[in-house]
């Protein structure tokens, strides 16, 4: 199963926020919830926390990694359970991590292996950002060299 896609959704006052549906079977009744990359909130199934956590394990265990940044993911981990509604709650850390207010809305986005929580307004910059580097400067390769450049 790959997550993909992005979704507007509204935390509620308790601080939970559902899941988009096609997700929830994936994830199963509890998943993990971890500080990400670019300050977003990383929403893994249980089975890939623990693949990523030995791995990076390994990884400090052999040099490759710094031990900080698996302390880092260590302490930010929360087991979460998914209610019946398919909702989990962020916790306070999290959100401030992610700079996610009480009762806001946020983005829901698939990254392949992972689902991401999102402040909108950063979203939309790393999504431009993304999106600049895919498209690369179309411009420049469709210029035609013998029109003259405007002055």
């Amino acid at each position: 199963m790959l997550f993909v896609g992005a979704v507007d959704r509204q935390l509620d006052e308790k601080g939970r926020v559902a899941l988009p549906a096609q997700f929830r079977a994936h994830l199963g009744e509890q998943c993990y919830l971890v500080k990400g990359l670019n300050k977003c909130v990383n929403i893994m199934s249980t089975a890939d926390f623990e693949r990523v956590a030995l791995e990076l394990r390994d990884r400090v265990d052999r040099g490759e990694a710094d031990l900080n940044h698996q302390r880092a993911l260590a302490w930010s981990a929360t087991l979460a359970n998914i209610d019946k509604q398919g909702r989990v709650l962020l916790a306070d850390k999290l959100r401030e991590y992610a700079g996610i207010g009480d009762d806001q809305q946020v983005v829901v986005a698939g990254n392949l292996d992972r689902l991401e929580i999102w402040a909108p307004s950063r979203f939309n910059r790393v999504d431009a950002a993304g999106t600049t580097g895919m498209a690369g400067d179309i411009d420049d390769e469709f210029d035609d060299p013998r029109e003259p450049v405007p002055s």
